[in-house]
């Protein structure tokens, strides 16, 4: 009997081995006051910060990467958007990629519906900027993937994107921004599903947008509070942490006005360590969401703590 056992045993955990070759749980929750905010994983993309970091020094970018335990030719970098459930609205900060930037990402449908939320419920996308990587999720082909919601953008970021102009003007490379542009957010537009502010708004009770150019023209951050908690969604103000954070002058490739970009992120950096509030970065390692301190000339980022029980994490301060 006890070799018969043996060999079911040995059956049968041949015949249930989990797969793990399955990707990471795309959600995380907290709670800031009555509002739920969720991260939403739309997955991760290596990026050549080595070529693509500007207005570094000499081995700065090598450096503070290998003490990260990073390749600077090939980071890691997450790509991340944000659900906010407030009364009786649902709402996302951005909309991921798409199918845009390859197999690695076109994840946040999925991780949406994790979360236990269908798309066709979301009510208002808040849109940080017009990027293939915040706003490729928007459409599926011809088919809006968010049919019910309203965008909210700044007058300045439609404007420059939708601008047949400004592609006339751009470089062959940049040209394409303008093209997915057109893509994924003109369907919108046309179907009157835009509702445009301009510069920094209130735009429900306890969530406004606040105006933060460089790296796009209409660039916004969204600041939420309840109960007097705050957090702030940065958007792209932070590309690569692990060299930005220490050094805020550091700008990147894909930033429109480079040093509009260093100055508002200098100026946001300054202003979280002394308003000891949430920060959450679409760019920063996934769940994105923590805090910022002042580490001598530089800063450094504390990430959320891990808590089972997402209604505690408001506590931390």
């Amino acid at each position: 009997m006890v070799s018969v056992g043996a060999a079911y045993t040995s059956t049968y955990a041949q015949t249930q081995q989990p797969n793990l070759s399955q990707t990471q749980a795309g959600y995380y929750r907290m709670q800031l006051g009555d509002v739920e905010i969720t991260a939403l994983s739309d997955g991760t993309l290596p990026i050549p910060a080595l070529s693509l970091l500007t207005n570094t020094h000499p081995g700065e970018v090598e450096k503070r990467l290998g003490e990260a335990y990073q390749i600077a030719s090939s980071v890691n970098t997450s790509i991340n958007a944000y659900l906010l459930k407030s009364n009786a609205r649902l709402m996302l900060v951005d909309a991921g990629t798409g199918e845009l930037l390859g197999p690695t990402l076109n994840k946040l449908e999925a991780s949406l519906k994790a979360a236990g939320v269908m798309p066709e419920q979301i009510t208002d996308i808040l849109v940080t900027h017009i990027h293939t990587d915040h706003t490729g999720g928007l459409m599926d082909g011809a088919r809006m993937v968010f049919p019910h919601a309203t965008l909210h953008m700044d007058r300045r970021e439609r404007d420059y994107w939708l601008s047949p102009v400004n592609r006339e003007q751009a470089s062959a490379a940049d040209k394409k921004y303008f093209d997915e542009a057109l893509a994924k957010v003109k369907p919108y537009v046309d179907a009157e599903k835009v509702q445009i502010f301009d510069g920094t708004t209130q735009l429900f009770p306890g969530i406004r947008s606040i105006a933060s150019p460089g790296h796009t023209p209409g660039h916004s951050f969204y600041e939420i509070q309840s109960k007097g908690d705050k957090l702030l969604f940065w958007g792209d103000l932070v590309h690569v942490a692990d060299v930005q954070m220490p050094d805020p002058a550091v700008t990147i490739a894909f930033d429109v006005d480079p040093a509009k970009a260093a100055a508002t992120r200098k100026a946001a950096f300054t202003d979280a360590v002394k308003g000891r509030y949430w920060v959450a970065g679409d760019h920063i390692s996934f769940p994105g969401i923590g805090h910022l301190r002042q580490d001598g000339k530089g800063y450094r980022w504390v990430a959320i703590p891990y808590v089972n029980d997402y209604s505690k994490t408001a506590d931390a301060k």
